[in-house]
């Protein structure tokens, strides 16, 4: 290690600083006035489990942190990049590239506690001091993540081992709001998405592809003012929204829980694509807590929104609390517009469903290692089943289990609504392990009525199951047949819903 090294090098994700923290890099930079070097990892992240802090709020933290500990930093950030042996190195490049300094073991010391990361500085010479790892401590001190996740319990000893920069900093924006909210998020995963398996790409061009279909619906029925689209996806609602003249004074807001589809509306923004300059995003996830204050908002969209809730919440109840985040921040005579998929009306009803078993390979039974391939093996395996093969596939990987009897000849004997999740998601093969993770037929036309009557609601008459009958003829028809349990013929039933949810002006 060198003697007095003019750099002390502090990789980490820095959400939360310690007093600790500011005692150990005294000790280093002590006598020779050292540099510490603060590499802010995950810097493009935020609002993620991993990653509950934006980097500018942890770099004025840090800054206040040099500050009140008389230590001299420089602060920079760091990309998150897929997992790599080489992110020593990558550090180093990117530290040269923001501040024109190349760190070598020479002249720098590497302060990290994390054993992992450790290696890949020693591997390439680097001096390491351990911070809270350190053998030669006569007590070991809290990990700065150990003492966010006391903040995120609601344990107020936080506020004792936290250094006061990041107290400081936290309550001047509020943070520790955002930090329980984010890390206690029933919904979304450590990255900030729904589901590690959704392949985002395709599921952006899906809803693009679709999106002015869905505004042609629904575009009587909004109400200039304060639009809000909630699970807005990349924003092509909303970039239709813009267009439209008797909306060009309305705010467009847009909100979006996955960290990938969010970074792509605010892409879409610096890029100039909205002419509208009242357009913003928020990266929430409303069951979190309210965004909007109470009865502010005239119009709510919700497109492919509320089935995801129901499946990654605990059902019904999740649905409740969010139909009633909804009409609280509505306005009185304001609208909720939700369109997605829903089940038949007698969807415990118990039919015969005839699949093809010729369109494909039909295994002695279905797989159940699905999960430790890669996704492209898994389009191609689920692809090269026959229908009723793919059912049983299906079966296996459902997030929602159902039984069902095997008659012989690729027919079985089901629910309704099984089946029906079944025929409307038996084709999304780049998505399958995401897709079987969400049920569509969780409630009935008439269960949601029940449901928005429940919160306030009134029902506009626009209202109405619907079937979409593109789905019929090209995707289940071909393949399937349904009868009774008599043998009688029955006709598909309702796919999805348009639902027009009006908050009473005297409410």
């Amino acid at each position: 290690m060198p003697n007095s090294p003019r750099y002390v090098l502090f990789p980490g994700r820095h959400h939360l600083l310690t007093r600790f923290q500011a005692d150990y890099l005294h000790g280093l930079a002590a006598g020779s006035g050292a540099t510490i070097v603060w590499a802010v990892t995950s810097a493009n992240h935020d609002n993620t489990r991993r990653n509950p802090v934006p980097y500018h709020r942890r770099e004025a933290a840090i800054e206040r942190f040099s500050l009140l500990s008389g230590l001299r930093s420089l602060v920079v950030p760091v990309f998150d990049a897929a997992p790599t042996d080489a992110f020593a190195e990558v550090t180093l490049k990117s530290i040269a590239v923001a501040t024109g300094i190349d760190l070598t073991p020479a002249d720098t010391v590497v302060a990290c506690s994390t054993p992992e990361v450790a290696k890949l500085y020693e591997r390439i010479g680097f001096p390491i001091a351990q911070a809270e790892a350190d053998p030669l401590l006569r007590t070991v001190p809290e990990r700065p993540w150990d003492v966010l996740l006391r903040l995120a319990a609601g344990d107020e000893s936080w506020r004792k081992l936290a250094h006061p920069a990041t107290i400081d900093v936290f309550e001047r924006y509020r943070l520790a709001d955002t930090v329980r909210t984010v890390v206690n998020d029933p919904l979304v995963g450590d990255e900030g998405g729904l589901t590690a398996t959704r392949d985002y790409r395709t599921y952006v061009e899906a809803f693009a592809d679709a999106a002015d279909r869905k505004w042609q619906a629904v575009r009587r029925h909004v109400r200039p003012g304060r639009i809000v689209d909630i699970g807005c996806g990349a924003g092509a609602v909303l970039e239709l929204a813009d267009r439209e003249p008797g909306l060009h004074e309305s705010d467009l807001i847009g909100v979006e829980v996955a960290r990938h589809l969010f970074s792509e509306c605010v892409h879409k923004k610096a890029q100039g694509v909205f002419r509208n300059a009242n357009v913003y995003f928020y990266q929430r996830n409303v069951l979190g807590g309210a965004i909007f204050a109470d009865r502010s908002v005239d119009t709510t969209l919700t497109f492919a929104l509320t089935h995801e809730i129901w499946s990654y919440g605990s059902r019904r109840e999740s649905l409740l609390q969010f139909a009633r985040r909804i009409f609280d921040h509505t306005a009185p005579g304001g609208v909720w517009i939700n369109s997605d998929v829903c089940g038949p009306d007698d969807r415990r009803r118990e039919v015969i469903l005839r699949l093809e078993a010729g369109d494909g390979e039909n295994p002695a039974g279905p797989r159940h290692d699905l999960a430790g391939l890669d996704s492209g093996e898994i389009r191609r395996y689920v692809a090269s089943l026959s229908t009723r093969a793919r059912l049983d596939q299906f079966a296996a990987d459902f997030a929602f289990p159902f039984a069902f009897e095997d008659l012989g000849d690729g027919a079985v004997r089901l629910e309704l609504g099984a089946a029906m999740d079944f025929l409307t998601r038996k084709d999304y093969v780049d998505n399958w392990l995401s897709e079987t993770k969400e049920q569509f037929c969780g409630l009935s036309f008439a269960e949601w009525a029940d449901l928005l009557a429940e919160v306030g609601f009134e029902l506009d008459p626009a209202s109405a199951p619907i079937r979409n009958d593109w789905i019929v003829d090209n995707r289940i028809a071909p393949v399937a047949s349904l009868t009774g349990a008599d043998g009688a013929a029955l006709d598909w039933p309702t796919t999805h819903l348009l639902v027009v949810a009006r908050r009473p002006h005297n409410s």
